[in-house]
């Protein structure tokens, strides 16, 4: 079994270097050549659940031709290294070529139609998932980003991608908030897709117990 590279326990790191890991680096991300925590716990996980199942419903509803999956262990390439959204989606036909040849260990974050990232409040990622993240995202072309928080109660901002020409006379793509909802309004968001499909739902879903749910 091969064996990360610690550098004396300093870093920098590789891709390599994390997947080499006994873990294969589950739990981990790698950032400008650092290994970084995620900071989950079970009802920040349960939330990108229920979210993960409102897309895919509504994706099925609409015919569309995508896949929609929870993060985790599902590793995207970014400017920064490797980043595990909460929640992604991609073409359907992206995914069905994992089944041919190698299946590749990461997805080219080019590639995503959507990223989800659900913020364990007052945590060590809270602040790379509100800010550092959606400049990896836009700077990888990815076309809408949610940043969902779950307490002290469920809000969801929807971002799509905006580009704009910098001072330097180049183009640069940036988030910009296209909406908002928190619990008790409905939000109503297009995804881009072969068939664009609008998902709909009240966040207060996100707050409710397992046993208050019975469509989930």
């Amino acid at each position: 079994m091969s064996i990360a590279h610690d550098h004396g326990g300093h870093g920098p790191y590789t891709v390599e270097d994390l997947h080499a890991r006994e873990d294969e680096g589950r739990g981990l991300e790698l950032e400008d050549g650092w290994l970084v925590k995620l900071s989950p716990n079970m009802r920040h996980n349960i939330a990108y659940e229920r979210l993960r199942d409102i897309i895919r419903a509504a994706a099925r509803e609409a015919g569309a031709s995508v896949h929609a999956s929870c993060g985790g262990d599902w590793e995207i390439e970014t400017t920064a290294g490797i980043r595990k959204p909460d929640v992604l989606v991609v073409p359907r036909n992206l995914a069905d070529s994992w089944f041919d040849g190698d299946c590749p260990a990461t997805i080219a974050g080019q590639d995503l139609l959507l990223a989800v990232e659900v913020v364990s409040p007052r945590s060590g990622s809270e602040g790379r998932d509100r800010f550092r993240k959606p400049q990896e995202y836009a700077a990888m072309g990815i076309p809408q980003f949610w940043l969902v928080d779950y307490k002290p109660e469920p809000i969801i901002q929807v971002f799509v991608l905006d580009e704009h020409e910098a001072a330097t006379g180049k183009s640069v793509s940036a988030y910009r908030l296209d909406q908002s909802a928190k619990a008790g309004d409905l939000l109503e968001v297009d995804v881009p897709a072969d068939k664009p499909f609008t998902v709909r739902f009240d966040p207060q879903i996100l707050a409710k117990r397992p046993s208050d749910l019975t469509d989930l």
